[in-house]
């Protein structure tokens, strides 16, 4: 690679990377809203149509353990370049359904796309940047996934109201279009110097448990399953991925290779990130309930009290750099995350006489400690991860988030179901109290999780940080 190319290269690779991760978490968000459209569309009951949801989930659940062995063994951009045309066909698929069963069809396919796009667009980031660079480049792209959950619901809303829900699929063909391109120019085309097989008994378990445990997390809430039944495939899914435990550390090529935990910075990334994603992902579900049913505000008016979170986000990436060199990733991560389940609680006080402007404060904090949270994460994770490595790292950290933000959703759920008890949710006062309380408990387990990252060392992600600065 030339001196002018890799130059380009860095120029323009965070921006194709960024751009395709905001067309994946967009669409992820925006089809919540257009449930209901989409329903009396094509004749069938809003509930039937829960698994255009799962069946999205459960795709990128089940495909992106494999995505570091297809770029490792076809390259990152020809593996990049076929995600994104596949989830750009998938979604014009999506928007030219005609019944409910073409269209789960069509999300399983976005699905195996989008389970591509990131994990091969983190390895394609991780290997074209020196570590005195990579904050920045990841501090860059992982701002779409920050502002892609919360600008959903609005644009969706907007979509369907001025438009129709196919609309919703079809404004990422250009998009598509235009992240093929610039993929193709811009993308390096890594690959591994030795192949390793695929290990298929390692998919089938893995895979399987993973998307059984996805399934239940997004079902649970939703659909009146036994307890006994829960607790069976609960148990079936915690035994397969204990059985893919002992097979990984067996197999000479396992599918993710979970030795990579024993590096520290790795490991309190991925394993402590787990436990605060918990708290930061019951959010994107728990305050449009606030918005809408607690403070009776419309939805639109709902999405845009999303807004602040998603510009304070925005503008945390021209400071977090001199943040991370001026106190280290230790003090950081440990003070940020206390701060997080500070602002979380924040949102106990807010009812139906609360001023806009406290409510677009809270939101800007909340917007601007989880950009910080997640750049530093993101970036510490590869502090000591080795080239070689950074595939099968990069695989093992998107499947870990893929589950956290389903856990996070589901959780967030069942502990306001939880507080609300047997009580209607049309009793605005009851659900507000229980909202209220579900927004505590979230808080404090934010708050805890800052105890796994106690772990880390002051020199930590040093030459990250300070290079970057």
């Amino acid at each position: 690679m030339t001196s002018s190319a890799n130059s380009s290269t860095k120029r323009y690779l965070p921006w194709v990377v960024a751009t395709t991760l905001f067309m994946e978490q967009l669409d992820s968000t925006i089809v919540n809203t257009a449930i209901p459209s989409m329903a009396a569309s094509l004749h069938v009951t809003p509930l039937s149509l829960k698994a255009v949801v799962t069946s999205y989930i459960l795709s990128l659940a089940v495909a992106i353990p494999i995505s570091g062995w297809m770029a490792d063994r076809y390259g990152t951009r020809r593996v990049f370049m076929s995600a994104i045309t596949i989830f750009t066909i998938a979604s014009v698929l999506c928007g030219l359904s005609v019944n409910s069963p073409m269209l789960v069809a069509a999300r399983l396919l976005q699905g195996l796309g989008a389970a591509m796009m990131m994990p091969v667009g983190r390895i394609a980031i991780i290997r074209t940047f020196p570590k005195a660079e990579l904050l920045a480049a990841m501090n860059f792209v992982i701002i779409p996934a920050l502002i892609g959950p919360l600008l959903g619901p609005t644009v969706g809303g907007l979509i369907v109201h001025w438009l129709s829900w196919r609309e919703i699929f079809f404004i990422n063909v250009p998009v598509g279009l235009a992240a093929v391109y610039l993929a193709w120019r811009h993308l390096p085309d890594y690959r591994a110097e030795v192949q390793r097989p695929l290990d298929l008994i390692g998919l089938v378990l893995f895979g399987t448990g993973v998307a059984l445990l996805s399934w239940l997390l997004e079902v649970f809430g939703e659909h009146k399953i036994d307890p006994t039944s829960a607790a069976v495939l609960l148990l079936i899914s915690c035994s397969l991925l204990a059985a893919y435990g002992w097979h990984a550390s067996q197999a000479p090529y396992p599918l993710l290779r979970l030795a990579l935990l024993r590096v520290r910075t790795f490991r309190v990334s991925v394993l402590g990130g787990f436990v605060t994603r918990l708290g930061i992902g019951g959010l994107p579900f728990l305050l449009p309930l606030l918005y809408q049913l607690g403070l009776g505000l419309p939805a639109w008016q709902s999405g845009l009290l999303m807004m602040p979170s998603a510009a304070a986000a925005m503008g945390m990436k021209f400071i977090s750099t001199r943040v991370l060199a001026r106190f280290g990733y230790r003090h950081v991560l440990i003070v940020n995350t206390l701060l997080i389940g500070c602002t979380i609680a924040m949102y106990t006080f807010v009812g139906p006489g609360t001023p806009l402007y406290a409510i677009v404060a809270i939101g800007l904090c909340l917007g601007f400690f989880n950009s910080l949270q997640f750049s530093s994460m993101n970036s510490i994770a590869y502090a000591d991860i080795e080239g070689a490595d950074s595939s099968m790292a990069s695989t093992i950290a998107s499947s870990l988030q893929q589950l956290s933000m389903s856990f996070g959703l589901a959780c967030g759920s069942l502990i306001a179901g939880w507080y609300l008890g047997d009580l209607p949710q049309t009793d605005k006062v009851a659900l507000t109290s229980a909202l209220h309380h579900a927004f505590f408990t979230l808080a404090v387990l934010t708050a805890l999780s800052s105890l796994t990252f106690w772990t880390l060392r002051r020199s930590d992600g040093e030459g990250l940080a300070k290079n970057a600065a």
